[in-house]
């Protein structure tokens, strides 16, 4: 009698479990399981820009608009760049756009026209002596003056992020297709030594395959709020919230895994935890209490690939962490890592290291010994890094990778070569900060990343830095 019972109780838990299941209500707009945003149509007449290659120009003339925080040091690396000339200066200030035109002048530059006031951009995209519009301004900005510059047929590059939702996202990708326009972000940390040495050795096989990556951005912002005119990046960080920052930790990972250029990101997750710091920082900064800050002190993200890889990305501006991008990767074959400590590891049979001292002694479970490293990075060194190290290092620009960043922007446009980036990594990279809100708004839903290219992610086999064929 007893066993009768207890097997009845059994049945009866089990249909009010399944009752239960039946039951639970669904995501809106998950098609199964899963958030989906809309892809727009391609415009007749539009065409993609993968692979895009425009008329070569002999001198790139430039505009530059954001003369604060970053502004000022990218006029000067453009002085330090064959075959650039430097045409206008815009700010929301005029005294700005002044103490700029002197960095012109001390590096035996002509001054530039000067532009100023809050529309003072809109007349400097509408010369028609310039070929490239530059823009470092407040984030909010970027879009909108990247749009203007391209539909008045100017090539334009934008400082990190380089959108702010996903409409602007298709904005950007869509004016580059019908104005076939290069659009290009400003993402430096693709042109840091360690990741261009990596990146190289991936291409040449010593990982094997590449099976996940790892970026981020971990800064802690402190002694920085202060300085964003306008209070603008505090008040973003209030309003929003997801990985508002993701590119530094994206540009590098996607280069590794051919992103759009033999493989696409199908679709992420995210979570991040509560905000603390935040509401902190704004109370010390404006006196007010702020019980709603969106952005959590900490924003994780995981991402699944078309071909089965992985990326895990994260955000922290807020809390007392040492600075780490995360820069990683895990393959077949290899590892790579570069925060907190620098270090490689291979399998102990890998015989794709022929040449490399105490090749006998490398151990799968530690990193290799600090001379095989240095031997490795000096063999695999990247054929940019090779040409321009030296003057990156004394120009400067974060090291050096600015210069970089500024110098390959230059050689392409001025060779009709496509960019180390185009418009849809600026799209991709960017668009995390929308999507990732949109899962942790829904309980950490996964949310489809759309496919920018529309079809043609395919369409490059691997990706390549551009080069003149000598």
């Amino acid at each position: 009698m007893k066993k009768i019972i207890y097997l009845l109780a059994i049945t009866l838990a089990i249909g009010c479990y399944s009752c239960h299941c039946k039951t639970e209500p669904k995501a809106e707009n998950a098609v199964p399981g899963m958030i989906k945003t809309k892809i727009p149509t391609r415009p007749a007449g539009q065409k993609d820009v993968v692979g895009l290659r425009c008329a070569p120009l002999d001198t790139v003339r430039v505009g530059f608009i954001g003369l604060g925080m970053r502004g000022p040091g990218a006029v000067y690396r453009f002085t330090q760049i064959e075959g650039t000339s430097v045409k206008a200066l815009c700010d929301l200030y005029p005294e700005r756009v002044e103490a700029t035109q002197k960095i012109l002048t001390d590096n035996n530059c002509p001054r530039a026209a000067a532009y100023s006031g809050e529309e003072g951009w809109k007349e400097l995209c509408e010369r028609d002596d310039i070929d490239l519009v530059y823009i470092v301004t407040p984030w909010l900005l970027h879009t909108p003056i990247a749009v203007y510059a391209m539909e008045h047929g100017k090539h334009v590059a934008i400082e990190v992020p380089a959108a702010m939702n996903l409409d602007e996202c298709w904005q950007l990708v869509n004016t580059a297709e019908k104005t076939q326009r290069h659009c290009m972000m400003l993402e430096n940390c693709v042109y840091d030594f360690f990741e261009l040495t990596t990146l190289n050795m991936a291409q040449h096989g010593l990982f094997g395959e590449i099976l996940h990556v790892e970026g981020s951005y971990i800064h802690n912002l402190e002694e920085f709020w202060h300085a964003y005119q306008g209070n603008w990046r505090l008040d973003f960080n209030e309003k929003y919230r997801g990985d508002v920052y993701a590119t530094h930790g994206m540009g590098p990972a996607c280069q590794l895994l051919d992103i759009h250029r033999g493989d696409k990101m199908n679709y992420l997750v995210a979570m991040d935890c509560k905000a603390v710091t935040g509401p902190e920082i704004v109370k010390k900064q404006t006196g007010r209490e702020c019980p709603d800050f969106q952005n959590g002190d900490h924003t994780m993200t995981m991402i699944r690939t078309e071909k089965g890889k992985t990326l895990h990305i994260q955000h922290d501006v807020m809390n007392p962490r040492p600075y780490s991008r995360m820069y990683q990767l895990t393959g077949s074959e290899g590892f790579a890592n570069k925060y907190p400590i620098e270090g490689y590891t291979f399998k102990a049979d890998n015989t794709s290291l022929e040449g490399v001292p105490d090749h006998e002694n490398l151990n799968m479970h530690t990193f290799v010994p600090q001379q095989v490293k240095t031997t490795l990075m000096e063999k695999y060194r990247h054929p940019i890094q090779k040409e321009l190290e030296e003057k990156a290092r004394k120009v400067g620009g974060h090291g050096g990778m600015d210069f970089i960043m500024d110098y390959r922007l230059v050689y392409c446009l001025r060779n009709g070569l496509p960019l180390d980036q185009d418009v849809y990594d600026a799209a991709e990279w960017s668009c995390l900060g929308d999507l990732t809100r949109l899962s942790i708004e829904n309980n950490s839903m996964p949310v489809e990343v759309p496919d920018f290219t529309r079809g043609n992610w395919n369409k490059i086999q691997g990706y390549r830095h551009a080069m003149v064929e000598k």
